[in-house]
Order: structure tokens, then C-alpha cells, then sequence
């Protein structure tokens, strides 16, 4: 049995791209940290810092990893390799 990675997601209020970002994330039944950058500009920055200067959520972490927004983790599913970093098969 493997150990389940660390999935962090920084996310907004009323972000279409995070809500579809958690769904698959969901839909994959794995445990993440959700982060909400909405009324802490600290934590922006902390993501800001994290992804290179990305500022638009979500920004997303596998295993302190920088994975990229919604569509690089789309980009991830359709090409097939999501499930291995998410470890789930």
C-alpha cells in the first residue's frame, strides 16, 4: 500500500476553474488541502511565491511540487498521468 501524497490547493471564492479543479480531485477520492486565498493577502502571497508569480487560482502542489492551475491538472489527466502522482490506480 503506498503512502497517499501531500495535495495542496490554493483555491477562491466563486472560481469555476478551482471548483473543477477539486471535483477531479474529488472524483479521485484523494485527501488535499484546500487553501483559500480570498481574504488573506499573506497566503496570496505565499502562493504567488510558491508558483513562480502565479496569482490566479487554483495553484496546485503534489508533494510540495508545483503541478501548475485547473488545465495543467487537466492536461495531467488526459495525457495519463494523474493518477500516478495522485498515487491511485
Amino acid at each position: 500500500m503506498s503512502i497517499s501524497p501531500k495535495i495542496e490547493i490554493y483555491t477562491g471564492v466563486a472560481c469555476g476553474y478551482c471548483f473543477r479543479a477539486l471535483s477531479l480531485l474529488d472524483a479521485k477520492n484523494v485527501v488535499y488541502k484546500q487553501i483559500d486565498t480570498s481574504m488573506n493577502s499573506a497566503i496570496r502571497a505565499e502562493m504567488q511565491s510558491r508558483s513562480s508569480g502565479r496569482y490566479t487560482v487554483p495553484q496546485i502542489f503534489i508533494d510540495n511540487e508545483y503541478i501548475g492551475d485547473c488545465e495543467e491538472l487537466f492536461r495531467l489527466e488526459n495525457a495519463g498521468h494523474l493518477d500516478r502522482l495522485l498515487r491511485v490506480f
